[in-house]
């Protein structure tokens, strides 16, 4: 069954000269406009769509790519407001609305604003809110210690960032084990830190022990690559420059080479490090 808000694949039933006529199920026949229409499509081909309402409410479907679909979250710029409420560029020629009552706080025009995508069952129109409390979820989080989640960051707090995990649950990254910038919607993967009594969670952007030299070993090789096999960084470069040059720690950073000199991976000179052949 064809779903609004979401991307969907779909049977040619007849090509026009207004594009091609696709089989949505219950939802009937919709029109992919011939601008959208690949070439070469005949009937009888799949397609994979996005489908939503056009600025006449009528089910439309399209090629382009939205910024996010329905029930999931994304950092978004409010284009215009009217009477209605305010309206967010979402990548499709139709803007996105955000009622004023799904405002969490009262948006301005040229902002960015963390958004959850939802469809109003009432009316099968697309709408967001940034009300974000009421799509998280209510019962106790079942994770383990270590488990790789993923995460959209949300806001600053005195103690670093929130963000969501797995589009369900609240968590929390801490100031002082982030090493890379972080705004608000950015998507990225995560690590359970620890499972609070209170029921919170903290989070880890990188693994704890081999495990985060593993994560990292690749992201270091590829670093060399990128510098003709060659790095300046060592073990007498400042914490702060290998944290803004590679987002890790110097301790990371140190344990990784380490690993890589005892593979063979590296070999050491006199002013950094180099990437064997």
């Amino acid at each position: 069954m064809a779903t609004i808000g979401k991307y969907n694949t779909l049977t040619v039933i007849a090509l026009t000269d207004n594009g091609a006529y696709l089989d949505a199920g219950d939802l009937g026949e919709v029109l992919l406009p011939k601008r959208y229409t690949p070439e070469n499509l005949a009937v009888g081909d799949e397609v994979k769509i996005f489908l939503y309402l056009d600025s006449a409410d009528r089910l439309v479907a399209t090629t382009e790519t939205p910024l996010a679909q329905v029930d999931e979250f994304a950092s978004l710029k409010v284009v215009q407001i009217n009477k209605m409420g305010a309206f967010l560029d979402w990548g499709l020629k139709k803007d996105l609305l955000v009622p004023y009552n799904q405002q969490h706080t009262k948006m301005e025009e040229g902002k960015y604003y963390l958004v959850r995508i939802f469809l109003d069952t009432r009316t099968e129109r697309l709408a967001a809110s940034s009300k974000l409390d009421k799509f998280i979820d209510i019962w106790p989080a079942e994770y383990n210690e270590g488990d790789k989640v993923d995460i959209v960051i949300a806001s600053k707090t005195d103690l670093g960032f929130k963000a969501i995990i797995n589009d369900k649950h609240w968590g929390l990254l801490y100031d002082n084990e982030i090493f890379q910038p972080l705004r608000s919607g950015r998507k990225l993967t995560a690590y359970i830190r620890k499972m609070r009594e209170d029921g919170r969670i903290d989070l880890m952007l990188t693994r704890t022990g081999k495990r985060k030299v593993i994560d990292f070993k690749d992201t270091l090789i590829k670093h060399l690559e990128n510098n003709d096999g060659f790095s300046t960084l060592n073990d007498k470069s400042a914490p702060e420059l290998i944290k803004r040059t590679l987002g890790v720690s110097k301790k990371t950073f140190k344990s990784t080479v380490g690993n890589l000199l005892k593979t063979g991976k590296i070999s050491i000179e006199e002013n950094g490090i180099r990437l064997k052949k």
